[in-house]
């Protein structure tokens, strides 16, 4: 084991120790069998050590990969890329991965379409130990996840066989709840558990708000996690929520337009944030009855980029209204693949050669939007407003 960072003023390694020895990892100098070993990357001390204990606990422990194999091994972090869509990386611990195969992770299977090192350099194959960048997938794996390769038909009945079965597991018929009756829930007894389901862009973030959610503590209430997972909010987690009588927090991503519809029908709430503190001080807030946005955000609509309009000076995306309105004084989002990659303002919209106030359902239009130039077809414009509301007293 690593301790890394050893070089920052008041770091103390002794004090590591003794929060990894908690978790069932005693350090040799402490009487136990992990070898510790304090480095720092940036400055490069201790890692000649660490490199010849590796090379020694493989040899004592007799660590063997056999490369002539398919391959496995565990998926050390994934996310949904803005422009590549799910992409995991992966450490071959047995076996040697190729492009082309066939591939199971978990949840999720795929094809290997590229592969590149820990330097962005294209791989024709990852052998053990090596670690690979993988694109191919059909959704996001979660961290820790092994992998296998496998027939691609085989992988993807195994990967249906596996969320079928976790969805029934986390499935239970109870009634709805909304952030902003849970206070009132709590307070006739009706509810002691506060389920939720998370989706975020990248696996840090999820991560980052199920260890905040875990520090939030009430005698009335305990948060449970129903679901957690990276990539645009579907219809399989409304449908969870419904069943399972949870909230959906997305950082960072949007639910399609099938989710929507069905949220409203299912009367799910989904809470849409971009800062993980705002996600964190609703749920405090309506834990204790003191939810009271002072803003509330109005969807008018949105209009699907079907071409891009380049000139020197702006681009225009031309677009056609999907559902709602687009008003030229809304403020947007730009959404590519279930993730918000734009916020800002619209510049002009126009018909044909005319600016205009607004553009309804069913009709097209030229969207330019202000100071942003980087938009594409098949991307998502999402308008909304934001209304001041008076705050409501207990």
């Amino acid at each position: 084991m690593a301790i890394n960072k050893v070089d920052k003023p008041g770091a103390n390694i002794d004090h590591i120790k003794e929060q990894l020895s908690q978790e069932g990892l005693i350090s040799e100098d402490w009487g136990g069998d992990v070898i510790m070993i304090p480095i720092s990357a940036k400055k490069k001390m201790g890692l000649e050590d660490l490199l010849d204990n590796i090379l020694l606990v493989a040899e004592v422990q007799e660590l063997k990969a056999n490369p002539s194999r398919e391959a496995y091994g565990v998926v050390v972090e994934a996310q949904l890329d803005k422009g590549r869509g799910p992409v995991m990386t992966v450490l071959v611990q047995n076996g040697t991965l190729r492009v082309g195969d066939g591939i199971l992770a978990g949840r999720c299977w795929g094809r290997v379409r590229a592969m590149t090192n820990e330097n962005g350099r294209k791989l024709e194959k990852a052998e053990p130990s090596a670690p690979a960048e993988i694109i191919g997938m059909n959704d996001v794996p979660e961290a820790g996840d092994h992998f296998y390769v496998m027939d691609e038909k085989k992988a993807r009945e195994l990967a249906s066989m596996r969320a079928t079965r976790a969805k029934a597991e986390e499935q239970s018929h109870v009634q709805k709840v909304t952030l902003d009756n849970i206070f009132e829930k709590i307070e006739e007894g009706e509810m002691k558990e506060l389920n939720l389901i998370i989706k975020a862009d990248v696996q840090g973030s999820a991560e980052a708000l199920l260890q905040s959610f875990a520090g939030i503590k009430s005698e009335k209430v305990r948060i449970s996690i129903v679901h957690s997972a990276v990539g645009a909010i579907n219809e399989s987690d409304v449908m969870l929520a419904s069943a399972s009588n949870a909230l959906i927090l997305g950082f960072n991503v949007r639910p399609d337009a099938n989710a929507r519809k069905l949220a409203e029908t299912e009367k799910v709430d989904i809470r849409l944030y971009r800062v993980i503190y705002d996600a964190i001080d609703d749920v405090k807030a309506a834990m204790t009855g003191l939810l009271a946005p002072k803003i509330k955000e109005v969807l008018l609509g949105h209009a699907e980029v079907r071409q891009v309009i380049r000139t020197p000076k702006v681009i225009v995306a031309g677009s056609y209204v999907t559902d709602g309105k687009i008003t030229s004084n809304s403020k947007i989002r730009l959404v590519r693949d279930g993730v918000v990659i734009h916020e800002g303002q619209i510049a002009s919209l126009r018909r044909f050669k005319d600016d205009v106030k607004e553009v309804a359902e069913g009709y097209e239009c030229g969207i330019a939007i202000d100071s942003y130039r980087d938009v594409k077809e098949g991307d998502t414009v999402e308008a909304y407003k934001l209304e001041e509301t008076a705050a409501e007293l207990e």
